[in-house]
């Protein structure tokens, strides 16, 4: 049994993912529960729209138990969710949550041994209650979790549920130390949108692109100082000459 703690365009697309595969979903959703409870969970595919079933609910009671509860809102909203898990037995809690900040002080509040820390492999948009969202391609980023120490039986199991689901997935050994690679990866690159006069043309603008290259590769370098450079594809990017990753950002 799988809940979705927060219906949006994460929540919803693994909800919709994990239901198109067989899998027992609900979500759990407050702002739009009458909706996907009255339409359902509608997601565009290539040629049309579709339709999963999934069930809802608004309150997470105590002794309502699921093998895995993805927490997907947003990093503001976290620990609100967090406290209300926290009266619930459900023994694991995915975090598909963009941060830096150290898992500690989240098992602190939902108890220790239960947070399973991960990262999203998807991306889009909500658009008139349809879904159009997709995964990012293997190479860029899979969804990506962290080794869970000798609970090898949950990781093994939340490996199931993305291979059953046909989502590329990644285990990394650190998962605080991947986010802030990441985090490395992106900031230079949403700089240079919010740089950029055009941003729809921003390949286009060599001098913009080998910005971003050296600022990546500075940012790379100094996380790699620190021993938290992670996965090791990094590494390649890192010893990149700058015109030639600015070749590859262009591309």
């Amino acid at each position: 049994r799988i809940l979705i703690y927060g219906a949006g365009v994460i929540g919803s697309f693994y909800a919709s993912r994990f239901a198109k595969a067989g899998l027992d979903v609900t979500i759990r959703q407050e702002a739009a529960l009458k909706e996907l409870q009255g339409h359902g969970l509608w997601y565009r595919g290539k040629t049309r729209t579709h339709k999963v079933e999934v069930k809802t609910i608004s309150e997470l009671k105590p002794n309502d138990r699921y093998q895995f509860i993805f927490l997907t809102v947003r990093e503001n909203q976290v620990e609100e969710a967090l406290e209300d898990i926290s009266r619930n037995e459900s023994p694991n809690v995915v975090t598909m949550v963009n941060t830096i900040k150290p898992y500690g002080r989240w098992e602190k509040i939902c108890g220790k041994g239960r947070i399973l820390p991960a990262f999203p492999g998807a991306g889009g948009c909500i658009e008139g209650g349809i879904l159009d969202a997709q995964l990012l391609p293997r190479a860029i980023q899979p969804t990506t979790f962290g080794e869970i120490g000798e609970e090898r039986a949950a990781e093994e199991a939340l490996a199931y549920i993305f291979r059953k689901s046909h989502i590329p997935y990644q285990i990394v050994p650190e998962m605080h130390h991947w986010q802030i690679s990441h985090l490395g990866v992106i900031i230079p690159l949403a700089d240079a949108y919010y740089q950029s006069r055009h941003p729809e043309k921003i390949c286009a603008n060599e001098k913009l692109m080998t910005l971003t290259a050296y600022r990546m590769k500075k940012n790379l370098k100094w996380i790699a100082q620190k021993g938290m450079l992670c996965p090791a594809k990094l590494y390649m990017i890192k010893d990149m000459p700058t015109g030639m990753l600015a070749g590859v950002l262009s591309r």
